[in-house]
């Protein structure tokens, strides 16, 4: 069964999953700014955020059980699957099949914790999908087949990742995170071995990718995956790929279309319309309630 959750709790759980949308976004520029392969940066990025892990949660990443194994799983496969996509098609449509993932939420959600599909979860994600497709609209192309396959496991794993996290306790979900970026670490090993030495500039960049974008990143998502639902997590962290572009153009001049600006908005509209209306709902039946 889906557990209760103070107002309170949620609007912080809230305020951390856009804090977890806001750190990751910051990956795309250094990301493009560094000169290694997308498995060279991953296994660096993965290093860093599992010693940050370790340091913070010490005993407790060894607080595992078999829904920690498979969300370890589904959170390698997800971010192996999402670099190589992007390699392999463009990254318009890598970011676009990623972020289906909360249509596959949505509909396994209520099976898992028999709870109701509610209208303003649909009318979202439709508005979400409209306003992805209009923000990358100029930017799709047809890719590889292999590319746009792997495109949509990372959707489908993401969705995967955040669902057995929400299935299990909290005190499993750190252990997770950690076991998943040792998996990254055996796999994108050889990729690291054949790589050369990253300079001061480039290690700065990698640990920032590490300790900040993934590390502090995964930080705030499991806390606020804690306070909310599913569905809304997901939600939620399609402010990632909106905001990516707004990094990228400060920092490496490339500007966003005038439909990538209306798309943007459609989606921040749409978020904000679910979070208002939901929080009315729940102050409403909160008042109705006998003290």
């Amino acid at each position: 069964m889906e557990k209760t959750i103070s107002l309170a709790e949620h609007r912080k759980g809230i305020l951390a999953i856009v804090l977890a949308a806001v750190v990751w976004s910051s990956g795309g520029l250094f990301i493009k700014l560094l000169p290694f392969d997308a498995l060279t940066i991953l296994f660096y990025r993965s290093g860093c955020a599992a010693l940050l892990f370790a340091a913070v949660y010490r005993q407790q990443i060894f607080r595992f059980n078999k829904l920690s194994l498979m969300a370890s799983a589904f959170y390698c496969c997800l971010l192996i699957a999402f670099v190589s996509s992007t390699k392999l098609t463009t990254a318009a449509n890598a970011i676009f099949l990623q972020y289906t993932a909360p249509i596959y939420v949505l509909l396994l959600e209520p099976l898992i914790f028999r709870s109701k599909i509610r209208k303003p979860d649909l009318w979202c994600i439709a508005a979400c999908m409209l306003g992805m497709f209009l923000f990358f609209g100029d930017q799709f192309g047809g890719g590889s087949i292999k590319g746009n396959v792997l495109g949509l496991l990372s959707g489908i794993t993401l969705a995967g990742f955040i669902l057995s996290q929400r299935l299990n306790t909290p005190d499993h979900h750190f252990a997770a995170i950690f076991w998943g970026n040792i998996l990254v670490l055996i796999v994108t090993y050889t990729a690291f071995s054949q790589a050369p030495t990253p300079n001061t500039q480039q290690w700065a960049m990698l640990l920032f990718l590490g300790f900040v974008q993934i590390g502090i990143g995964y930080m705030a998502f499991t806390y606020g995956l804690n306070r909310s639902t599913a569905t809304e997590s997901s939600l939620l962290a399609m402010l990632e790929p909106i905001l990516n572009p707004i990094w990228v153009m400060i920092g490496y001049g490339e500007t966003p279309s005038l439909l990538a600006g209306v798309g943007g908005g459609i989606i921040l509209t749409a978020l904000a319309l679910r979070t208002l209306y939901l929080e009315k709902a729940k102050r409403k039946i909160l008042r109705e309630e006998p003290q």
